[in-house]
């Protein structure tokens, strides 16, 4: 048996693990990523990529990769058995929210691709066919058994992370609870060629009073996605065929099939573990929460623990941040599955409830109501916030502090367009900064240039004022680019406090200035 260190040793390369591997990595961390799979998944599975994921994205310069290898969604159109209901616009329904404005799907196995060719560029390979045997966290590290080909390797890890999908080893060896249930409808999932009145760079859904469908481009080849409801009298099949619900798929659809590229019939689960975390290890997407596909949110949400938990684990590992900077990790992301759970299953529900009255709801209301509402400026913005992911919070994080203007600690720094950029570019740091929309006070500049912490003031603007910022007011953001404490007034004193607290030290303080289009003036 050998032995060997890591700082951070990740179970599971899906989208999550390869998140959390890359963001690692780009922050100087030392990782080992395996999968007990020998190679990565080939089929699509889950599609939709939101504004955040692409945003996160961007900040460790892949956007462009992920973005080349998709397709922008421009128009979502709702038919009934009447005809067509809707056609709601998606190609920038979130204009002045982010700079991904738009809708936009990209197949599971090609984004985890790119995720992986970037991790190998960084001289990180993905351990295929290797299996946790076993773990112990000893406080001061995790001992962890892994085997591959019969031989069996002992690691030692500063930490442990969990993104061994919903049957979790990392889970059931932390024996934490994994409560829920199981919705009672199965779902049909296919990649086919085929004919149809399909809308090109569309989506479109067929919803009706048994039930509903959904149909997606799905490659650029032009095969399409088809999702739906397993007809009743087929629900109780053991193993279901493509051919056995062809009829009633194509009816739905409005697509006659040609060619099946891929099939599966699956039962939805809805599941949140009972902890986050147990000392050194943690869990991130799917070993954490299962959720209905409604809204296209389980990928992009675990995707987005493992960015939360990234910057946090390279701060403590590189002796930047105390500890307990750590705690913030389960209260912020535990909260926000919860809370998507509730809405998903909502909106699960009302699709695919078999009552008549909802279903002449879902047939009659419903179009009529997504019209109003993505055909509002406050509707569509709203819609986008939830669905894009720029709406989460975590205002109520032990890390989270104070509010200037409509934006508070725990929120998503407003995105603000300018001449030649935007206030994200800066992001690409992956370091703490403070952000200023006016002028910066000198005294409030030279206090906070002993904490090494960067200071951008940023002209003054209509776009940052639609944006809910207040001018001249102080924002400290953290690398993923939540604010942690905003100050309606330039006070260090306060700023200094929240550094002090947690021992929080930036990156690289040493790091030469440089500047961004529109901002007046970098760094302290």
């Amino acid at each position: 048996m050998t032995m060997s260190k890591t700082k951070v040793l990740v179970a599971g390369a899906g989208p999550t693990g390869l998140t959390l591997a890359l963001w690692l990595t780009r922050l100087g961390v030392p990782v080992r990523i395996f999968d007990k799979a020998i190679a990565p998944g080939e089929t699509s599975r889950a599609l939709a990529v939101q504004a955040r994921t692409l945003e996160f994205h961007r900040q460790i310069g892949i956007v462009d990769d992920v973005l080349a290898a998709g397709v922008k969604i421009e128009q979502l159109t709702v038919h009934t058995p009447a005809g067509v209901a809707a056609r709601l616009p998606l190609g920038d329904f979130g204009r002045g929210i982010s700079p991904y404005s738009f809708a936009f799907a990209l197949p599971q196995d090609i984004h985890e691709r790119v995720l992986i060719t970037h991790l190998a560029r960084a001289g990180v390979e993905v351990e295929r066919g290797t299996e946790l045997v076993a773990f112990q966290d000893k406080g001061h590290a995790v001992i962890a058994t892994l085997s591959k080909e019969g031989q069996t390797e002992t690691v030692v890890a500063d930490y442990l992370a969990g993104c061994d999908g919903a049957h979790s080893t990392v889970r059931h060896g932390l024996n934490i609870g994994f409560p829920g249930g199981a919705y009672e409808q199965s779902f049909y999932v296919a990649d086919v060629k085929g004919r149809g009145d399909i809308t090109r760079n569309g989506m479109d859904t067929t919803i009706s009073t048994y039930g509903f469908a959904i149909v997606m481009p799905v490659r650029q080849s032009g095969s399409i996605r088809l999702i739906g409801i397993v007809p009743k009298a087929h629900e109780a099949d053991e193993t279901i065929s493509f051919e056995a619900i062809r009829a009633d798929v194509e009816r739905d659809t409005g697509v006659t099939v040609d060619e099946v590229n891929w099939f599966s019939t699956y039962r939805v689960h809805h599941r949140v573990a009972e902890n986050f975390r147990v000392g050194r290890v943690f869990l991130c997407g799917d070993a954490g929460h299962i959720h209905s596909p409604a809204g296209g949110q389980g990928m992009n949400t675990g995707m987005g623990d493992a960015v939360n938990l990234a910057w946090k684990l390279a701060a403590v590992v590189q002796g930047r941040a105390d500890p307990r900077l750590l705690d913030s990790y389960e209260p912020e992301r535990i909260a926000f599955a919860r809370k998507l759970i509730e809405s998903t299953d909502q909106a699960f529900r009302i699709a695919t409830s078999r009552s008549r009255l909802v279903g002449l709801f879902r047939r009659y209301l419903m179009p009529k109501i997504l019209n109003i509402a993505l055909h509002t400026s406050y509707g569509s913005r709203a819609f986008f916030g939830v669905i894009s992911q720029a709406a989460i919070q975590y205002r109520a994080s032990p890390i989270s502090s104070g509010t200037a203007g409509k934006v508070s600690g725990g929120d998503r720094l407003p995105y603000v367009p300018m001449p030649g950029s935007d206030n994200f570019e800066l992001l690409r740091s992956l370091d703490w900064q403070v952000h200023v929309y006016g002028e910066v006070n000198a005294e409030f500049r030279a206090m906070l240039a002993s904490t090494g912490i960067p200071v951008h003031a940023f002209a003054w603007s209509e776009a940052a004022a639609k944006a809910g910022l207040q001018c001249d007011a102080a924002y400290l953001v953290r690398p993923d680019g939540h604010v942690a404490l905003a100050s309606p007034v330039q006070e260090a004193a306060s700023f200094q406090r929240y550094l002090a607290g947690l021992a929080i030290r930036p990156r690289a303080a040493e790091r030469a200035p440089y500047r961004v289009p529109g901002t007046m003036h970098s760094l302290a």
